[in-house]
């Protein structure tokens, strides 16, 4: 345990020069770190698919000469603020669940509620404040995409369980943190189409393989408790399991382009992303946790790069 951290009332495995930090009172810090802003990836990795939804079904829509500039603008903005909201919520939901496990592992001893700083009362309030906020970003949608948003909680209240009853967690995760696959494509035209269910799946894939990569950090702590994840299921197979789940990931993502009619360039940003995906193969070593963690956080430029291509297609669409 860091206690060096601790005492300075930051957590062992978040940056220490965040903003978080510098800007917000030290009595907001603990409700900072159960949201997880001091850890922009996560809210990153859950706003790509999103995204990339959205700019999937303006490309279907732009072919068409239906695109609405205004909607599709403002629903990237509602989806940035749901993201950081939604996740907020789902991790500080997600740590009052593992109270107990973290208090075990090294790298999470230090959070706000195995370290006290937080009471369990106080972190429920604050997954309510959050969840208020998310829910007055999805009402800002059509009915269509408000009852599929709904439908995601689900998932969602399921996931923290998943380790104790699995050895797939990731695929848990992956299918909430991808919903937003989904809700893109619904915002923009009230439907869901093939193209946009592929999307889902190829997102599914993709966070399997970088949350396998993010689990090997806490593999030797979670044989001891007895945790389940893909790291400790894959093991040294891993490299070959990512092969498969980043081939599958790409191979969703290019039918879903083509079912999309996206332009041209939406298919470079799809081949600089499997260039990336291999890079992240043939380096990992699982048993080096900072590299697991800095591969980790790489997909947030895998999901920026290929929101790009398909921004960038929207004019050949």
């Amino acid at each position: 345990m860091d206690t060096t951290d601790e005492h300075a009332g930051r957590v062992a495995d978040a940056p220490s020069d965040n903003w978080v930090y510098r800007v917000l009172p030290r009595a907001a810090w603990p409700y900072a770190q159960l949201a997880r802003w001091d850890r922009p990836i996560g809210w990153q990795l859950l706003l790509w698919p999103c995204l990339w939804s959205s700019a999937l079904a303006a490309n279907a829509l732009a072919a068409d000469g239906r695109l609405d500039i205004a909607l599709f603008v403002g629903q990237l903005v509602l989806f940035f603020i749901g993201a950081v909201a939604m996740r907020g919520a789902g991790c500080t939901y997600n740590d009052l669940v593992d109270h107990g496990i973290d208090m075990e592992v090294a790298r999470t001893r230090s959070r706000p509620l195995p370290s006290g700083r937080v009471k369990r009362w106080q972190a429920k309030l604050f997954v309510g404040v959050q969840a208020l906020v998310g829910l007055a970003v999805l009402l800002c949608f059509n009915p269509f995409t408000i009852v599929l948003g709904i439908l995601s909680l689900g998932i969602v209240a399921i996931y923290p369980f998943a380790k104790r009853f699995t050895d797939w967690p990731q695929f848990f995760l992956g299918l909430a943190f991808s919903w937003g696959a989904l809700m893109g494509w619904a915002g923009l035209t009230g439907s869901l189409s093939v193209a946009a269910v592929l999307l889902y799946g190829a997102a599914i894939a993709w966070t399997i393989g970088y949350d396998t990569i993010y689990a090997h950090q806490d593999t030797e702590d979670d044989a001891l408790i007895g945790v389940r994840s893909t790291a400790r299921l894959f093991g040294d197979n891993t490299r070959q399991w990512l092969v498969g789940l980043y081939g599958l990931t790409l191979m969703l993502l290019l039918l879903s382009f083509l079912l999309a009619g996206v332009g041209l360039l939406a298919y470079l940003g799809l081949a600089v992303a499997a260039v990336m995906f291999a890079y992240q193969i043939a380096v990992l070593n699982i048993h080096d946790p900072a590299q697991c963690l800095a591969l980790f956080k790489s997909n947030g430029r895998v999901g920026a790069i290929l929101f790009a291509g398909l921004l960038l297609a929207l004019p050949f669409a």
